[in-house]
């Protein structure tokens, strides 16, 4: 029994330090390096890198390396800025010949952020669907749940645990009238009450196809969308922006990015790629530009789209530590699980 205990104390500190050495030498031995703030400026015609330098603190800078005061970089980005603009009375009335007010840049701005932990987490196969329409202005949780099976989609009431036959089957029937083929691939959704108002769901089908379902006035809402030709859909992201012009986000299989507008289409940005499993991707968007960032391993790529039809602007590279310590890892930025990895 002696002998025993010490295999397993021994196993046990093995593990330990091929565990936590690695780490603890990545720890002493990695150097801080400055982490820039960086943003397209439409006005500037180039992105503005802010950061924090030694000895002269934070300084503000374009790509060439010409230096701007707070000021100026605050009427360099009006549409991010525009609280303190407002506030120093330097808010313009019009930008590239647009009227524009303070309310106007608050709902056509936005952030999206998706990370690949988020993407390669498993799903519950549980889901709600709030009322698009409600009678009030915030929006509530429904009492039910659904989920989808190979023969429908069904609602199970949450207080008494029974399926709801008669709305699982209108529901079912508008999906299948619509050409949905059961099960779906992907679903996409945001259920929080914490929003502007509802979108429902992106949902990717058996086949492969686009549609858009939400509930309205307690009845099925489902569009089929149509993809470009050629396009093969393969990861989906629902969005609830405030000016509602955008259902959401829609990845290839080539690792292309489009936008799924409110009328429909679907429309491709200028991004050369981007890979949803293993790229970081935010987007900070405006009425004018939107500025990209995508990290990759050992690189973060920013790029500058125009708001309107996403052609591309700009782009900008910085080479970056992947921030992976080799040896042996319990979690991983791809995924949710926790299991051993080397």
């Amino acid at each position: 029994m002696t002998r025993i205990c010490k295999i397993f104390l021994c196993a046990t500190l093995a593990v330990l330090a091929v565990w936590q050495l690695p780490w603890c030498y990545a720890f002493l031995t990695t150097k801080a390096t400055p982490n820039s703030f960086v943003m397209y400026s439409s006005l500037l015609g180039d992105f503005i890198l802010t950061r924090y330098e030694e000895g002269d603190g934070i300084v503000r800078r374009d790509v060439a390396g010409r230096a701007y005061s707070e000021a100026e970089t605050d009427s360099l980005l009006p549409m991010f800025y525009m609280r303190q603009l407002v506030a120093d009375e330097r808010f313009p009335d019009t930008l590239f010949g647009v009227p524009v007010s303070p309310r106007e840049v608050q709902n056509t701005s936005f952030n999206f952020r998706m990370r690949p932990s988020a993407v390669n987490a498993p799903q519950t196969g549980i889901y709600f669907l709030l009322e698009s329409m409600p009678k009030r202005v915030e929006l509530e949780m429904p009492d039910d749940a659904f989920r989808f099976t190979h023969a429908g989609i069904e609602f199970i009431t949450m207080e008494t645990n029974a399926a709801d036959a008669e709305k699982s089957a209108r529901f079912t029937r508008m999906l299948a009238q619509k050409g949905f083929a059961f099960p779906p691939r992907l679903v996409s959704g945001n259920p929080t009450t914490m929003k502007d108002y509802d979108n429902g769901y992106l949902l990717l089908d058996a086949r492969g196809r686009l549609f858009h379902l939400k509930q309205t006035a307690g009845q099925p809402y489902v569009k089929a969308l149509t993809l470009p030709e050629g396009v093969e859909a393969e990861h989906v992201f629902l969005t609830e922006f405030r000016d509602r012009k955008a259902l959401g986000f829609l990845t290839d299989a080539e690792h292309r990015l489009y936008v799924v507008r409110a009328d429909g289409s679907v429309v491709r940005t200028g991004l050369p790629a981007y890979d949803p499993e293993r790229d970081d991707l935010t987007i900070i968007g405006n009425m004018f530009d939107w500025t990209v960032k995508i990290a990759s391993r050992g690189v973060t790529h920013y790029y500058a789209l125009r708001a309107d039809d996403y052609a591309l602007l700009k782009t900008y590279d910085v080479p970056t530590d992947s921030g992976e310590i080799f040896g042996l890892s319990f979690t991983s930025p791809y995924d949710r699980y926790v299991r051993p990895r080397f």
